[in-house]
């Protein structure tokens, strides 16, 4: 305990150290986010990649504050064991917090909570606290932040020379984006702003933007921030840095002028970026600094030049003069470079750099689809393809719960009575065939948990098996564990992550309604362990191509269906609702049926048995098909 906080354990991996850089890189990341918030609520671990990896190297360069001890994977907590690193662990060892994104935004609420005097800290998190938030399996941004650029960088640096001609296009999309017009939550008053300025030929004056404040404005006292002289103080670039100096912009008491009021929103001029996500320093530019830094020290190293990407440039030398940026990087030996030595001269002929492969480029298909599911569905039937649910084993099954503790019920809480019931029946169907499958010993995993309705009831009735709960929402998995607290449960872990980051191994996975392509990767995730799952989908309309999944899943849809016919299939799958009308409902059924047998297929692609089944009653849910699988 220090000052009545609970010291948590935080859990780095290690592979080697080059020059002033830790590898993983998300190591280096975690360390230098820890120096910047000043943070010491945690004590931190390294785990080496293996035996022989040299942990005096590291003491050379570790920061100078920081207390670090070393520990092998195998004294590990079993949960961390099962998560990918970095991780957090709490003192009982039964909630874990793993992967970047999660990791580094606990760090961030945890230094707020302790210390709220560090409100800039907290702004790290963004406009309402989403920065890096979404998941990487859905999120686009997230998935180039947390995965695709440290990947890329660490492949650049690990490649031997003559395999390093090109820039990667991981790093080549970053300056894309960077590009790309700024939205925020008040960009039409800025913009409009900037539209009254252009008008005025206002572009170089910034009052508001003082050359040096030297009150409180960063994590640390008596910060500076410094305003290059050669670039122009923009109004983004006023509005960005508005939030790390004293003085705001002056707030104008006049209406703009009728000209500008009336200018339609399509005709304001767009807002660049000042930092990664737009105006506003984020945990995103946190993320990307090392990254992006050591890609410019290898390309200064091997006398690269920098024409083709100004926009990184720019964003490397800006985000150096926020509040507490430097006094960071230098205790984490981080020397940042300067820029005469990495810009080329404008007559200088590079190569071709801007080819970014399609699987990294966000699509933008056109998913308003016109027209009724009939002529896809008579479509598969022409070719001998029909929905089919197979006979519920068990449709009489029910767990007594008048004698269960009142913690296991998902009455507890503000659910009212009647979903309190129809999440029971729900839960008779997931558990019997749980309990049907598993045998003493097991690790059941519950994917998607949420608050662990499906996780707790099935840690209280299997009290030989060890149950796994993996939420990516904290509130949700908090409320789970107050709750198996109140059940003094033993038999229980919880992982706050997304589910790339558990690598655990099990013998059963289940979800109660995994949203749109969650199935699909709960799914994948029990066939890679050879494990049986027991799944109810949901939300089909979600459905779509992802980086990891195609669809449809099965060589038998894909040679009748193209993927806009089997999106038409998932919109209407959704459409089960019990206010439509029931032969739209019965519609909406059988293309759920469809969707499901899609992936029942592919799956017994791989050796697996599967059958698609309803809940019972069918009115516990609208989304009410449950697809067990079984390795053969």
């Amino acid at each position: 305990m220090k000052g009545g906080v609970t010291e948590e354990r935080l859990y780095l991996a290690y592979s080697h150290q080059f020059e002033d850089c830790i590898f993983p890189l998300h190591t280096s990341v975690s360390l230098f986010l820890l120096s910047y918030c000043d943070c010491k609520l945690f004590k931190v671990f390294l785990v080496p990649a293996s035996d022989t990896t040299d942990d005096q190297l590291f003491i050379k360069g570790q920061p100078g504050d920081l207390e670090v001890h070393f520990i092998s994977r195998c004294q590990l907590p079993l949960v961390v064991q099962s998560c990918c690193l970095p991780a957090i662990v709490e003192e009982d060892g039964k909630f874990c917090r793993a992967g970047l994104s999660v990791v580094l935004r606990y760090i961030i609420q945890k230094t707020y909570e302790v210390d709220p005097s560090k409100k800039l800290v907290l702004e790290l998190l963004g406009f309402k606290k989403t920065c890096l938030k979404a998941c990487a399996e859905v999120s686009q941004w997230t998935r180039l932040c947390e995965i695709s650029i440290p990947q890329a960088v660490e492949s650049l640096l690990n490649a031997s020379p003559d395999q390093c001609q090109a820039i990667p296009p991981e790093v080549l999309l970053l300056e894309k984006k960077l590009g790309e017009p700024v939205r925020v939550h008040n960009d039409d008053k800025i913009r409009r702003q900037k539209l009254q300025q252009q008008k005025a030929g206002y572009k170089t004056a910034a009052p508001a933007l003082t050359k040096r404040a030297t009150k409180n404005l960063g994590p640390e006292e008596g910060t500076t921030v410094e305003i290059n002289d050669q670039e122009p103080a923009s109004l983004e670039l006023k509005v960005a840095f508005s939030k790390l100096v004293v003085q705001e912009i002056p707030a104008t008491t006049n209406r703009e002028p009728p000209h500008i009021r009336k200018t339609k929103t399509s005709d304001l001029p767009p807002l660049e970026h000042v930092f990664a996500e737009g105006l506003y320093f984020t945990l995103a530019d946190i993320v990307l600094l090392p990254c992006i830094h050591q890609f410019l020290v290898f390309i200064k190293k091997h006398n690269k030049k920098l024409l083709d990407l100004p926009l990184i440039s720019s964003w490397y030398h800006r985000v150096q003069e926020v509040p507490g940026v430097k006094s960071a990087a230098a205790k984490c030996n981080m020397l940042f470079l300067q820029f005469p030595d990495l810009l080329s001269s404008p007559d200088e002929q590079l190569r071709d750099f801007y080819a970014i492969p399609d699987d990294l480029e966000e699509e933008h298909e056109d998913y308003q689809f016109i027209g009724g599911p009939r002529p896809t569905m008579t479509k598969l039937m022409e070719s001998g393809i029909e929905a089919k649910f197979s006979p519920h084993p068990c449709p009489r099954w029910t767990l007594d719960w008048n004698s269960l503790p009142a913690a296991v019920s998902p009455g507890e809480g503000k659910m009212s009575s009647d979903r309190a019931l129809r999440k029971q029946q729900q839960l008779n169907n997931l558990v019997s065939m749980v309990t049907k499958l598993s045998k003493p010993g097991d690790v059941i995993v519950d994917f998607c948990s949420g608050g662990g309705h499906v996780g707790i009831v099935l840690a209280h009735m299997l009290p030989s098996c060890q149950v796994v709960l993996i939420e990516n929402k904290e509130l949700s998995l908090v409320r789970a564990k107050d709750r198996s607290d109140e059940l003094g449960l033993h038999n229980i872990w919880f992982i706050q992550a997304n589910l790339d980051y558990f690598k655990g191994t099990f013998n059963i996975g289940v979800a109660l309604h995994a949203c749109g392509v969650a199935t699909d990767m709960v799914i994948e995730h029990c066939i890679k362990a050879h494990a049986a799952f027991v799944i109810c989908p949901c939300c089909y309309g979600f459905i779509q191509n992802t980086v990891k999944f195609t669809f449809p899943r099965s060589h038998q849809f894909k040679e009748v269906l193209s993927y806009k016919e089997h999106m038409i299939l998932c919109r209407f799958a959704d459409q089960t609702a019990v206010q439509l009308p029931p032969k739209r409902r019965l519609i909406g059924k059988h293309c759920m049926g469809l969707v499901d047998l899609d992936r029942a297929w592919a799956a017994e692609g791989c050796n697996y048995s599967v059958q698609v089944m309803s809940m019972e009653p069918e009115s516990c849910s609208p989304k009410n098909n449950m697809v067990v699988g079984v390795p053969i």
